[in-house]
């Protein structure tokens, strides 16, 4: 037998978590969803009065 008792299938790949794959975008859709979301209720109130 083989002394050595490691099986490898490739390169070991973690699955990459949810959360970990939107937080380098939230610097760029933060300020912008913020920016549409002040011309919307801008807009709702300028509507209203």
């Amino acid at each position: 037998m083989s002394s050595d008792a490691r099986h490898s299938h490739g390169d070991a790949h973690e699955p990459q978590d949810a959360v970990e794959g939107i937080v380098p975008s939230i610097p760029v859709v933060l300020p912008l969803v913020g920016g549409v979301l002040m011309f919307l209720l801008a807009f709702i109130a300028i509507s209203m009065a």
